[in-house]
């Protein structure tokens, strides 16, 4: 069991406080409860730009990374469809600097044309780099208006279209802070070894007097269920042909995250792995082939993505990938699930050492309103049997739920 007291302040802000004593640093994590999904469909990537607007610095704090570097602080965040997320890593003993920059920029940031113009260039040029200029960077523009029809997570995080960003005006910045960076609309975590009661008091001070705030209520029309077959194929000036393959599965607390995310495994999580040793090594037919899956909070997906020999055609390529998907629909040895858990759990008790991640990943089920499933998370893994997978291959696995991007180079 590990060390986590929870309570609200006046104003909303939530607050789980996570105690290693082991720890010789601080950890400080804000998650905001809004993504790309939250934004308008004319007027995308607002939610990546604000993860680089939040270090432009704050009404009363002209530069957010001086002071803690001064402190020996370290800083970053994220940005998924779903949330953002903003960290802070230090000495303990400087961690009031780092409650005073984090809570001032939630009080308010300094909203001034010549920071939002800065921020905005880093954006373009980050788009243009990784998403146009980019062999395969277009691929989830092309991609996700495949996917889905309805829902928002139809654009990436970067954003639909470049002049969404170009476009965006202080007044349109504003209203989308005030609409969803408050107290009310995040949940602070702090990890290490703290006294609890002096932490308390820090925490009330910095964060106590900031105004609730909008309290965001997301009302998204969930995507229609998927009842036929897609694909779509583009030419790119691109190294090889590729394919791209998509079925819609449960959301990330659901069974099917885990179950599929031990599928992904099973084909692609090593080098004696199915889609390594049939499909690479011995037929030849990819240069690389990966599975994977989006743990997406609405709903996630299974993703096959695959590059193509010169001497494999699409045709060869798609009935390959339909027949190792189709194997799985069989039953598999006993030996071979235990080999995919075990290298999990190794994997997952190593990315569980660190702090940071431990307090990003309670973050994420506390905004979930799922805390109480975060240390039952291998549990979920120890119970997927032979059936487990036999079922969610014959569920998902099947034409109907398939969506296909097949890119040609030119």
């Amino acid at each position: 069991m590990i060390d986590i007291e929870t309570y609200t302040l006046k104003n909303g802000l939530r607050v789980i406080l996570h105690q290693d004593k082991t720890s010789p640093i601080a950890v400080v994590n804000t998650i905001y409860n809004v993504g790309a999904r939250d934004e308008s469909p004319d007027q995308t990537g607002f939610a990546h730009l604000f993860e680089h607007l939040m270090f432009g610095g704050s009404e009363n704090i002209p530069n957010f990374d001086t002071p803690l570097q001064k402190a020996g602080g370290e800083s970053n965040a994220f940005t998924s469809n779903d949330i953002t997320n903003y960290y802070c890593t230090g000495p303990l003993e400087n961690i009031e600097t780092i409650l005073w920059l984090e809570s001032d920029r939630m009080l308010q940031l300094a909203f001034t044309q010549k920071s939002l113009d800065v921020q905005k260039s880093v954006v373009i040029e980050e788009f243009k780099q990784r998403y146009i200029n980019q062999p395969y960077g277009d691929v989830w523009h092309e991609f996700r208006p495949l996917i889905y029809k309805e829902h928002p997570y139809q654009w990436p995080t970067i954003g639909k279209d470049l002049s969404h960003i170009e476009n965006a005006v202080l007044s349109d910045v504003k209203a989308f802070f005030n609409k969803h960076y408050s107290p009310a609309n995040a949940i602070l975590v702090i990890g290490g070894n703290f006294n609890s009661a002096a932490m308390h008091q820090m925490i009330e001070k910095w964060y106590g007097d900031i105004p609730t705030g909008n309290h965001y209520v997301r009302d998204i029309k969930p995507e229609p269920a998927q009842i036929e077959y897609r694909e779509k194929t583009i030419e790119r000036a691109v190294p090889s042909n590729a394919i791209y393959m998509a079925f819609r599965i449960g959301n990330r607390v659901s069974d099917d995250h885990y179950t599929g995310d031990l599928c992904s495994d099973i084909l692609s999580g090593s080098k004696s792995a199915r889609f390594h040793e049939n499909l690479v090594k011995n037929k030849k037919l990819f240069t690389q082939i990966n599975a994977y899956i989006s743990s997406g909070w609405e709903h996630g997906l299974f993703i096959v993505t695959g590059f193509l020999t010169d001497t494999c055609t699409i045709q060869m390529a798609k009935d390959a990938i339909w027949e190792e998907l189709n194997q799985m629909k069989m039953p598999i040895e006993n030996k071979e699930l235990s080999k995919v858990k075990e290298k999990f759990k190794t994997a997952f008790a190593f990315q569980n050492q660190s702090l940071l991640n431990r307090c990003m990943n309670i973050a994420q089920f506390a905004l979930m309103d799922k805390l109480e499933d975060f240390e039952l998370e291998l549990s979920h893994y120890d119970a997927i049997d032979n059936k487990t997978i036999e079922h969610f291959a014959a569920k998902y696995f099947v034409k109907t739920n398939c969506t296909t991007l097949i890119v040609n180079k030119k």
